[in-house]
């Protein structure tokens, strides 16, 4: 491999490189984005859930290509399994649409390209160079050979495992109770309704919860997550997924066909994002959603405002601390208060007994919610049981 050039470098190939390289293309970037895996989107490790409220404000035209089943909304079970509904509007970024994820990965990767930005796929980033304090581009390898990839700017989207974050001078590591350990089955012969993403909560899924998502009638994806703090090996988390499928009928009759395993976070968004030269972008910022562990949306969000801002430093030769910020403080604007105050939910919840999870399921049944947020959920079912907000004084 020949040494490479660009304005704009983007490290990861998933939905959130992929947009931020789509928008740094669009707004005249030279990009080039690398991606270690032969193949963008696969393996799939992911629920497969989006909603559909954010798909036009970042330019994402939906499609049979990647779209199994349109969903009305989510069903919320207590451990009594006291249910609560929620329509598809209101119940959050994970509901909506359950998709194909390679295939969806595969139509973001698709409209980078065609927006200009060059792919090499089979390249990782082995080390960041910098000069002067500022981040120039990455060393990496390509089937083995080395080479380095020079760019006015640098942005990692290298997801929850990201290391070139941490090369480039970022603090983004994780205590065990921010992160979840997660297993899920892709199971033919099941009883799920195709109308809802369902979630189970409580000690059947210590600090996370069992979710359902359907692919069409009699297939679903049924997995778990499960707070790495509260187990001691991938086997517990399997043993918590398996004994809630043998305790459902219609779901112990099924037939796993499929299996993916790994981890999330669930922690507050990295406190500081960028540095000269440099930005990260989607789960390597921590973008995931703290209670319900999906980052998909945040990541195409903050993405295609880090390609905006990516290509206007590069165009303008300015790739200073001071011009990076301007996307730090775009996404935080419209991602951070909520990150933050599902960050406080989620450590509250994780402590509460099964006891008051059926409390709260059974306060906000049949309540209509103008607008689903923890700060809604709280004042519903404060109305019922007070005693139970008592411990989330501080998100009220």
């Amino acid at each position: 491999m020949k040494d490479i050039s660009c304005d704009v470098l983007v490290v990861g190939a998933g939905p959130a490189g992929s947009m931020t390289a789509k928008w740094a293309a669009k707004n005249g970037a030279q990009v080039v984005m690398i991606e270690k895996r032969q193949e963008i989107g696969s393996p799939v490790r992911c629920g497969e859930g989006i909603s559909k409220s954010w798909l036009p404000d970042v330019g994402i035209t939906p499609s049979s290509r990647w779209i199994n089943v349109e969903v009305e909304g989510a069903r919320i079970f207590s451990p009594s399994e006291k249910v609560m509904e929620i329509n598809e509007k209101h119940a959050g970024n994970e509901v909506g649409y359950v998709v194909e994820r390679d295939a969806f990965d595969k139509a973001l990767a698709i409209d980078a390209a065609n927006a200009g930005t060059t792919i090499h796929l089979k390249t990782h980033a082995t080390a960041v160079l910098k000069e002067d304090g500022k981040v120039v581009g990455v060393r990496a390898k390509q089937f083995g050979e080395p080479f380095e990839i020079r760019a006015a700017v640098t942005i990692g989207a290298d997801g929850f495992e990201s290391q070139i974050g941490r090369w480039a001078g970022l603090p983004t590591n994780l205590t065990l109770r921010d992160m979840d350990s997660c297993l899920q089955y892709r199971m033919t012969n099941v009883d799920s309704d195709v109308r809802y993403c369902d979630f189970y909560l409580g000690k059947v899924a210590p600090g996370g919860y069992v979710w359902v998502f359907p692919k069409g009638e009699g297939l679903a994806n049924v997995g778990i997550g499960v707070q790495v703090s509260q187990v001691k090996s991938a086997a517990e988390v399997k043993g918590y997924l398996d004994r809630w499928i043998d305790k459902h009928p219609g779901y112990a009759k099924g037939k796993k066909i499929d299996v993916v395993g790994g981890g999330v976070s669930i922690s507050q968004p990295v406190r500081q994002s960028v540095l000269p030269g440099f930005m990260l972008v989607g789960d390597a910022a921590r973008m995931i959603d703290p209670l319900t562990g999906g980052g998909i949306a945040n990541g195409c969000i903050a993405g295609k405002i880090a390609g905006e801002v990516a290509a206007r430093a590069a165009a303008s030769g300015n790739a200073s601390l001071e011009a990076m910020m301007e996307y730090d403080r775009r996404w935080r604007q419209l991602l951070e208060e909520k990150l933050l105050r599902n960050w406080i939910a989620k450590e509250k919840l994780v402590s509460l007994p099964d006891e008051t999870f059926d409390k709260l399921i059974d306060a906000l049944s049949g309540v209509k919610l103008e607008k689903l947020s923890v700060l809604n959920i709280l004042k519903a079912v404060r109305e019922k049981y007070p005693e139970v907000t008592k411990e989330f004084e501080k998100l009220l």
